[in-house]
């Protein structure tokens, strides 16, 4: 569905819901890719009646181009790090510039997961439907990190979620996935947020205010919106 736009990500996070349940996913887990997935996801955990979790995943930017995605680095006992060849190889980036880049991702990681989730343990995805949410998808780089260590959890079904993705980064992850849902797929030449009214940053503040929006993991059902 190209054109669509959407007011906020809580809306585009309703609209990706409803789509999400009318596939009827059995025993869903719904992971976050914050910062920016996270408003989203809180939608699809509230329809689905399902748990909420974060995968902290971390965009190592090109040398020069912050915003340019050479890969990804996401966290767990073996942290799994998932590089695009092509990128690396137009931007110069070496051996040693993707480990100091590695390097200080793990750090910021380490810093969210005790500012956002303190002591709470990872909800596992081993035998349940493993749903992945973002705000949008244009390179697909921390999704493409997300799902290869979700993988390795051994999920009944991996589902990747967005309302918004850009064609090229859509096609290569449903090598990924077992199911991407995308609203909208196609070109986005304005980026992720030009396809937002309110596409404004999230802080710490936000993030862990969404999250306590949520019960607790095993405590029940997230109340509706």
């Amino acid at each position: 569905m190209s054109g669509t736009r959407f007011s906020d990500r809580a809306a585009a996070g309703r609209e990706l819901a409803r789509r999400l349940a009318e596939r009827h996913h059995p025993d869903p887990v719904v992971y976050a890719l914050p910062r920016g997935g996270l408003p989203v996801a809180v939608q699809v955990a509230r329809a689905l009646s399902a748990p909420l979790d974060l995968v902290l995943v971390r965009k190592l930017g090109a040398p020069g181009q912050p915003e340019l995605a050479i890969g990804a680095v996401v966290d767990g006992e073996t942290p799994e790090t998932v590089l695009n060849e092509d990128i690396l190889r137009l931007t110069g980036a070496d051996a040693r510039y993707v480990a100091a880049a590695r390097a200080r991702a793990l750090e910021e990681i380490a810093r969210r997961r005790a500012a956002w989730l303190g002591g709470r343990a990872p909800i596992p995805a081993t035998g349940r439907t493993a749903i992945v949410v973002d705000d949008g998808l244009a390179t697909g780089a921390t999704a493409r990190a997300a799902l290869h260590a979700l993988r390795r959890q051994r999920p009944a079904r991996l589902v990747l979620a967005a309302p918004v993705c850009a064609e090229d980064a859509a096609a290569s992850l449903r090598a990924e996935a077992d199911e991407v849902l995308c609203l909208r797929e196609g070109g986005i030449p304005f980026g992720v947020g030009g396809c937002y009214d309110d596409f404004r940053q999230l802080d710490d503040a936000d993030v862990m205010a969404l999250l306590a929006s949520l019960p607790a993991p095993g405590s029940g059902p997230a109340p509706a919106a």
